[in-house]
This record gives C-alpha cells, structure tokens and sequence, in this order.
C-alpha cells in the first residue's frame, strides 16, 4: 500500500478543520487537488476514511491513517527542528487540569524555549482516547490499557482529599459528616468526575444531593472555598481555605502514554515529568486508600 505523505498531510489537515474548502486554504492548493488527494488515499487503503458531513470526521479506518500522518508530522517537525539547532519541535499532550496546574507545568517549563507545548484538557479518565485519536502524541491518563503502537508507564498516584470551607464544614459536618454527606451539596468539575461519587459510594451513600459543577482546577478550589459545597481536591492543591473533614482517600494511579517514536522533544519531555512524578505523586496507594472508578 503506497502511502504518500502529501496525501497523508491532505488527511490530517481534512479533519483538523472539518472541510476540504479550509483544509486547501491551508495547504495553499485547491478543494479539488485534496479530494483527489483523498480519494488516491481511500484507493490505497482500499476503505472509506472520512465521513463527508459537516465537519468532515474521520473513520475507524482514517483514524488508523490519521495516526500515521501525525507521527509522520511530529518526526519531520523534530529533524527539522534538530537539523536547524535551534528546538522548537511541537509537542501535543493531553493532560488532566489537576495535574497540569499542580506538577506538569511545573515539571515542563525549562524545556519551554526548546520545545512548543499543545496541552490538551480533558478528566484523567478521558485524555486517553484523544491519543488513539490521533490528536496528541503523548497522554496522562488513569486508564492503565495500553494504547497499539504506543508506550505505557506508571507515572505515581494523585491523592484528593475530602475537604470543605471552615464554615462549611460547621454547619454540615459537625455532628455526623458521613450521615450528612448524603444531604450535603458538593462541587463538581464536571460530568466525567465522579471522584465525589466514588467517595459516597465507598461510604455506602446510596444518595445525589444537590451538585455545582463548576470547570476550571483552580476555579473548583474557589468554589469549596467560598463554601458552595464540599469537594475532592488534589493534596497538592490543598489551600489555607479550605480543610479535610474525613480522615480518607481517594488515590487516583497515573499512566504516562506515549507514541514509540524517540523524538527529542518527547523523550526530554518524558523524562522532565517522570522526575517531577517521583517528587509529587505517591509510588503505590496507601491502604485505606480508594482507586478511582
């Protein structure tokens, strides 16, 4: 099967943009040289590979190819990069918000004049699946599967604890916390977290008391803070604002996904977050400690 690069760039840029007419404009030819382009691909593979609606998507079968061409992209732009001695290589990651604002940007920041950093935002649960997309080349996630073609790593845990305001805390956790769980409101990130969940369920909390979802880490914070309800907070985002109320856990395990490529830029950035793992993120769960859904 002869797989063009041109044809390949034709894909990706395709579905990155939803149309044919934008994806031209992009790599400054016609509509009709990228649907030829397209169609030479399809004949090649011998499969459909994009869904002519609006936006353009990709098949099972394009996100094969998909994959392909940003790999493709991802070692073309880092020997350029070498070749030029000066950095600069892309590199897209999708990360969770908890993680990226406590020890990824962190950990990351001395490779920034070297290396351009795409952070893509998404629960811990789901950052994997726009790995197999294609979209990222490298992911932190809590899915331990790994991914065809890809690396896996154990990263360390991310402990969250239980906690509420100070005022928050007095007038529904002072007697009996775990009874009052049951009625108590709660902050949520949004619709993909259920580490609150996941606690009252270990509890034996058969209830759904009254819910804020509010998205953003630091904003979530905020909001426990300012006493809209209880929520489960990263311990290394843990404020003088805001204080556990139940000596308990939740440990959530993190997997470093990476495409097997050995670029530069990914390799540099592998190791940068495996070091600052080992300093923030707990090697094994405590006992008592609960995995997350």
């Amino acid at each position: 099967m002869e797989l063009d690069p041109a044809r390949l760039q034709a894909l990706a840029a395709v579905v990155d943009l939803g149309s044919f007419d934008a994806a031209a404009e992009r790599l400054h030819v016609t509509a009709s040289a990228v649907s030829q382009r397209i169609r030479a691909l399809e004949q090649a593979a011998g499969r459909v590979l994009l869904v002519r609606a609006r936006p353009v998507r990709p098949t099972e079968h394009g996100l094969t190819l998909l994959r392909l061409a940003r790999q493709l992209a991802t070692l073309v732009d880092d020997a350029e990069a070498e070749l030029r001695d000066e950095g600069g290589a892309s590199l897209p990651i999708a990360v969770n918000s908890d993680s990226l604002v406590t020890w990824v940007l962190p950990a990351l920041g001395p490779l920034a004049p070297d290396v351009r950093f795409d952070f893509h935002r998404g629960d811990q649960s789901q950052t994997v699946e726009l790995l197999r997309a294609g979209t990222v080349i490298a992911a932190i996630s809590s899915d331990s599967t790994p991914v065809q073609g890809c690396t896996l790593r154990p990263l360390g845990a991310m402990r969250y604890l239980p906690v509420a305001s100070p005022d928050f805390a007095a007038h529904w956790f002072a007697k009996d916390p775990v009874a009052a769980l049951a009625e108590a409101p709660l902050v949520q990130y949004d619709e993909d977290d259920g580490l609150q969940h996941d606690l009252l369920r270990r509890l034996g909390i058969d209830a759904r008391p009254p819910r804020h979802r509010v998205p953003g880490s630091g904003e979530f914070v905020v909001a426990v803070e300012q006493g809209y309800g209880w929520g489960m907070v990263p311990e290394l985002q843990l404020s003088g604002g805001v204080a556990p109320f139940l000596d308990t856990a939740i440990d959530v395990p993190l997997y470093w996904h990476s495409w097997a490529l050995g670029t530069r830029a990914l390799e540099r950035a592998s190791e940068a977050l495996f070091e600052a793992a080992a300093r923030h993120l707990y090697l094994t769960p405590t006992p008592g400690a609960s995995p997350a859904a």
